[in-house]
Protein backbone atom coordinates (compact mmCIF):
# COMPACT_ATOMS: atom_id res chain seq x y z
CA UNK A 1 0.00 0.00 0.00
CA UNK A 2 1.08 4.03 -0.77
CA UNK A 3 0.79 6.69 0.95
CA UNK A 4 -0.67 9.88 -0.92
CA UNK A 5 2.32 11.91 0.11
CA UNK A 6 4.49 10.07 -2.18
CA UNK A 7 2.43 10.97 -5.30
CA UNK A 8 4.32 14.25 -6.49
CA UNK A 9 3.94 17.00 -9.33
CA UNK A 10 5.35 15.55 -12.63
CA UNK A 11 5.41 11.65 -11.67
CA UNK A 12 4.65 9.78 -14.56
CA UNK A 13 1.28 7.21 -14.45
CA UNK A 14 1.07 4.34 -16.26
CA UNK A 15 -1.49 1.48 -16.80
CA UNK A 16 -0.79 -2.21 -15.09
CA UNK A 17 1.39 -3.08 -17.68
CA UNK A 18 3.77 0.07 -17.80
CA UNK A 19 2.06 1.81 -20.64
CA UNK A 20 2.29 5.96 -20.08
CA UNK A 21 -0.90 6.81 -19.40
CA UNK A 22 -0.07 10.89 -17.97
CA UNK A 23 1.76 13.02 -15.92
CA UNK A 24 0.52 14.27 -12.52
CA UNK A 25 -0.55 17.46 -12.26
CA UNK A 26 -1.48 18.27 -8.83
CA UNK A 27 -3.12 16.55 -5.79
CA UNK A 28 -6.92 17.29 -5.04
CA UNK A 29 -8.96 15.72 -2.37
CA UNK A 30 -8.41 12.04 -2.95
CA UNK A 31 -7.83 12.14 -6.47
CA UNK A 32 -4.80 13.30 -9.10
CA UNK A 33 -5.24 15.40 -11.78
CA UNK A 34 -3.06 14.75 -14.90
CA UNK A 35 -1.65 17.20 -16.80
CA UNK A 36 -3.91 18.50 -20.01
CA UNK A 37 -0.68 18.60 -22.28
CA UNK A 38 -0.48 14.46 -21.89
CA UNK A 39 -4.03 14.15 -23.52
CA UNK A 40 -4.96 14.38 -26.89
CA UNK A 41 -7.42 16.59 -26.03
CA UNK A 42 -6.46 18.62 -23.99
CA UNK A 43 -8.82 18.30 -21.15
CA UNK A 44 -7.86 17.55 -17.54
CA UNK A 45 -8.36 13.96 -16.16
CA UNK A 46 -8.60 12.94 -12.46
CA UNK A 47 -7.79 9.40 -11.61
CA UNK A 48 -8.81 8.47 -7.73
CA UNK A 49 -6.31 7.17 -5.72
CA UNK A 50 -8.13 3.89 -5.30
CA UNK A 51 -7.04 3.12 -8.60
CA UNK A 52 -3.47 3.05 -7.81
CA UNK A 53 -1.47 -0.08 -7.54
CA UNK A 54 2.01 1.04 -6.32
CA UNK A 55 4.43 3.11 -6.80
CA UNK A 56 7.50 2.20 -8.38
CA UNK A 57 10.70 4.31 -9.68
CA UNK A 58 8.79 7.82 -9.34
CA UNK A 59 6.11 6.60 -11.40
CA UNK A 60 2.50 5.55 -10.74
CA UNK A 61 1.03 2.33 -11.41
CA UNK A 62 -2.72 1.63 -11.48
CA UNK A 63 -4.86 -1.45 -11.45
CA UNK A 64 -5.59 -3.98 -13.34
CA UNK A 65 -9.10 -2.93 -15.06
CA UNK A 66 -8.77 0.68 -14.50
CA UNK A 67 -10.61 2.78 -17.12
CA UNK A 68 -7.47 5.18 -18.77
CA UNK A 69 -8.84 8.70 -19.54
CA UNK A 70 -9.93 9.17 -23.10
CA UNK A 71 -7.54 11.23 -25.01
CA UNK A 72 -4.94 9.47 -23.46
CA UNK A 73 -1.80 9.58 -25.31
CA UNK A 74 0.53 6.30 -25.27
CA UNK A 75 4.47 6.51 -25.99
Amino acid sequence: MFEKLHVRRNMEVADQYGKFVGTVDHIEDDRMELTPSGHLDRVHHFIAFDHIDRIANNRVYLKDGVAIPVGARFH
